[in-house]
């Protein structure tokens, strides 16, 4: 049997955490390690309990989610980060995005979708509600000041006509297997492609393929891909 999932638990609201952790105690796959009730305790907890997912509130005393999750990602720690939202278009929500975390949840989120998300995030190879982190980021974009297209990443040489056409329905927030069958491909073929172009871009997962896409100007709301 493998090692079950570490999760620290990150929010200023005692209750919000016991609920949390009644419900991820549940599963025999997952192991709550820790809790936090602000930024800077997850950032020192998380240097030395090592959990495998965080879930991070973004409004907390002391240090605020986003600082934390900035100095969780840029510590080279493996912890993937799941911010935890009001609003599903919180502008916060993008913040923690650009910082490193792996995914966004609402803190009213059903039970068996906070299991999956951990579940998945902890995997590496997917993102949790695709749609919404894809409409997250065009909405953000769009409230953005007009700005000059940003000059292309010397990076994006390194990829393969084929890894760009990967990584532009990444941005589109298809999954393995919607990548598989619009290209034909298995889904361990897929895997090994986003593998590549994460490694070759230097990006943590899959999300962050998303957030490079959309800030470097590859995809916009209403041109779509622009290789």
């Amino acid at each position: 049997m493998s090692e079950p999932t570490r999760v620290l638990l990150v929010d200023d609201q005692p209750l919000l955490r016991m609920g949390f952790r009644l419900i991820l105690e549940g599963e025999e796959d997952m192991q709550i390690v820790g809790e936090a009730s602000d930024g800077a305790e997850a950032a020192r907890l998380a240097a030395r309990l090592e959990p495998d997912v965080v879930l991070m509130d973004v409004r907390m005393p002391v240090m605020d989610g986003i600082e934390a999750t900035r100095r969780i990602t840029g510590s080279g720690a493996c912890a993937r980060i799941i911010i935890l939202t009001t609003f599903d278009l919180d502008e916060y929500a993008f913040a923690g995005l650009r910082a490193g975390a792996s995914a966004f949840l609402l803190k009213d989120v059903a039970p068996n979708e906070l299991v999956h998300a951990v579940r998945v995030v902890a995997s590496g190879d997917a993102v949790v509600a695709p749609r919404v982190t894809q409409r997250l980021l065009e909405e953000y974009v769009r409230s953005r000041p007009a700005a000059p297209k940003p000059p292309r990443d010397p990076l994006l040489q390194d990829l393969t006509p084929r890894e760009l056409e990967v990584l532009g329905a990444i941005a589109e927030g298809l999954s393995n297997a919607e990548l598989a069958h619009r290209f034909f491909l298995s889904e361990a073929t897929v895997k090994t492609h986003v593998r590549r172009i994460l490694t070759k871009l230097h990006l943590r997962d899959r999300v962050q393929a998303v957030v490079y896409a959309y800030e470097t100007g590859l995809v916009t709301p209403s041109q779509g891909l622009d290789f």
